[in-house]
């Protein structure tokens, strides 16, 4: 516990002066230049947040920054290291960082920030820990994350936080943008369960969870291998069912082979969050982003295609993203889909900035292209993003424009929004990042 303390004063004449002598100093202290962390604004309450584990879906990263002194984050017991990461949302200079401790503490740990989330840099360093609240002052730490890494716990349980606050300026000394974090992945419910150490899609909705994005995206395959409503029930139920409401599908190949009838498992698990305007494609809104999400096992159904012009049409946001299961390009094993070139003319006519797709099982992202394949500044970015837990594909063709590719470690993606740009991290299920595309600027 870090705590600034003295013994109590003996009444005397010369203890009183020395008091009031003591006073007057500490305020001018208070007051002096140096000492500006005092008055920095709390950069972290309400930000997304990460952990390398939870000790159970109650006790997740975002309740360290909810600003609620009764709720906490808690990591899996008895296990070192563990670690709680927060984005800032922005470049800053952390001046101050205050730790509220459950009973679960850390008698070691570091205080890091980090530029890209992948590269750490120590800020504080605690050795002797004994709990309490660790109030961190007149740090100069520069970097838009922020982690408390516990290397060892100070109890047999694991390390549990209240609170973490996170005090200093952003680069500029402007707010970071209003945004919003959401969550993406395709192919993910194989049939296995958590039981089976090989099993992907647990790890994957774990690791999801954690982020606590505002919401969830699937591009498709969400269960295997023909999306029944049993098999939902059975298998993507258990794991990214958790979320359910706060997740916004499409449906894949895999959802039209259902013996009760195409997407007939899926509609019935579904529901409306799946049908909100009537049809298996639908549009919203969040923050000056529009969001459509499509149905590519009909994209040559002309009512699904006059809707997508006209939801377009209508809309006035500034910022586009689009997602559906089949890629126009992909280096995987399916390779390029030409049935999603129709919609690809569509948005790119419409300025759309992201699309985000599954089918093959792998990551890919690609660099700025047109419908037919040319980079170009005011292209669409296409992101594959089918590693949510079905069985990885490998890379067989490079395709032009393809910037990264990754197959093999299973993981999701985490985007973040603002009101003019946008920008990713895959994550894997332990919590490193694998690949950070870069930023861009909406058309």
């Amino acid at each position: 516990m870090r705590l600034n303390a003295s013994a109590p004063p003996r009444r005397t004449t010369l203890s009183l002066l020395l008091a009031a002598v003591l006073l007057l100093t500490g305020g001018l202290l208070l007051a002096a230049p140096g000492r500006a962390d005092a008055a920095d604004p709390l950069l972290s309450r309400g930000k997304p947040a990460t952990s390398s584990s939870d000790e159970d879906g109650t006790l997740g990263p975002a309740k360290a920054f909810d600003g609620d002194p009764a709720t906490r984050w808690a990591s899996a017991e008895g296990s070192d290291p563990q670690w709680l990461r927060v984005d800032l949302g922005a470049p800053a200079t952390v001046s101050r960082v205050r730790l509220s401790w459950e009973a679960a503490y850390a008698k070691a740990y570091r205080v890091e920030v980090s530029a890209d989330g992948a590269t750490w840099t120590a800020l504080a360093t605690e050795t002797a820990g004994n709990g309490g609240t660790d109030d961190w002052t007149g740090l100069a730490g520069k970097g838009r994350y922020l982690r408390v890494y516990g290397t060892a716990r100070g109890t047999s349980y694991g390390y549990s936080l209240y609170e973490v606050e996170v005090y200093g300026t952003t680069d500029g000394t402007t707010p970071p943008p209003a945004g919003f974090t959401v969550v993406a992945a395709g192919d993910i419910a194989a049939q296995c369960t958590a039981s089976s150490s090989s099993c992907a899609h647990p790890k994957t909705a774990a690791q999801a969870q954690r982020i606590n994005p505002k919401f969830y995206l699937t591009m498709g395959d969400n269960q295997y291998d023909d999306a029944r409503l049993s098999d939902y029930r059975a298998y993507y139920d258990k794991t990214w069912g958790a979320f359910k409401a706060k997740t916004r599908p499409v449906p894949g190949n895999h959802e039209t082979y259902d013996p009760a009838g195409s997407l007939a498992g899926y509609k019935s698990y579904f529901g409306a969050i799946a049908y909100p305007q009537g049809k298996p494609y639908y549009s919203y809104d969040e923050g000056n982003w529009h969001f459509v999400a499509l149905d590519s096992n009909s994209f040559d159904d002309a009512a699904q295609i006059q809707w997508l012009k006209d939801d377009l049409a209508r809309n006035a946001k500034s910022c586009v993203a689009a997602y559906f299961h089949h890629p126009l390009y992909s280096s995987g094993g399916h390779g390029n889909d030409p049935v999603s070139k129709p919609v690809w003319q569509i948005l790119y006519a419409a300025k759309a900035d992201l699309v985000l797709n599954g089918h093959d099982h792998h990551y890919e992202r690609f660099a700025p292209q047109d419908p037919n394949g040319k980079a170009t500044a005011d292209g669409i970015v296409e992101i594959v993003g089918g590693m949510g837990g079905a069985e990885p594909y490998p890379i067989e063709t490079v395709q032009p424009n393809s910037q990264k590719r990754i197959s093999g470690p299973y993981g999701v993606l985490k985007l973040d929004f603002t009101d003019t740009t946008y920008s990713w991290q895959y994550v894997g299920t332990d919590g490193s990042v694998k690949d950070t595309g870069p930023t861009y600027t909406c058309h």
